[in-house]
């Protein structure tokens, strides 16, 4: 189902970071994009577990997960082990202007058994364009803490949407456990990109660039 959102989420502000100065070569808008939410499907992202805001100075937006964590051990189902979520968005700029992710903020919460691993990975492209490089983050056990990692596009590397062209934007990502040398029938390890009394964002920043 289409979901549209628009700017000016008042809860973001707080946690919306201006993109680098190197990644922002053209001022940013007077006005707001909007996001559309047109699909989301994957065991991280059940229907109505996934939501977006838009920063307020335009240069950043947010998904919340709610439902969003792999798990290993005695009472987990052998497929807990990886979950993922494939977003499209359907993401409207202002006349003039395009964009490209320049980075991406992720957080959660993991706890780990002696022996155990688990990996965070994400990439993003527009709809009929190339993939972009695949970033990957791995933990090791033992390890019981919040986590927060970021993935950095080179300035060379940013994937602008073509001037004039309405592609969607695809944002997937991925979480694993492994219970390497643990033993899972007694620990339980997991990652998360959610909370049991807190939503945890996810920030993606944007680059803009003026068309001519």
């Amino acid at each position: 189902m289409f979901r549209l959102l628009t700017a000016g989420a008042t809860a973001l502000a707080a946690v919306a970071i201006a993109a680098p100065a190197q990644a922002r070569p053209n001022p940013v808008p007077d006005q707001r994009m909007t996001i559309g939410v047109v699909n989301a499907i994957g065991s991280g992202c059940p229907d109505k577990t996934a939501r977006i805001a838009v920063s307020p100075d335009n240069t950043a937006f947010t998904v919340t997960y709610s439902e969003y964590t792999a798990q290993v051990g005695p009472e987990a189902s052998p497929l807990d082990f990886r979950k993922n979520c494939q977003l499209a968005l359907d993401v409207k700029v202002p006349t003039g202007f395009t964009f490209a992710i320049a980075s991406a903020d992720y957080r959660g919460y993991a706890s780990l058994a002696r022996g155990a691993w688990a990996m965070e990975s994400a990439n993003y492209y527009f709809q009929g364009h190339a993939t972009t490089t695949r970033f990957e983050h791995r933990f090791t056990g033992p390890f019981s803490d919040d986590w927060q990692r970021g993935d950095q596009v080179g300035i060379a590397s940013l994937s602008f949407l073509p001037c004039g062209e309405r592609r969607y934007l695809n944002i997937n990502t991925d979480l694993r456990v492994n219970r390497g040398t643990s033993d899972a029938r007694k620990e339980t390890s997991f990652i998360s990109m959610d909370s049991t009394d807190a939503a945890i964002n996810t920030v993606y920043h944007v680059a803009w660039r003026q068309c001519r």
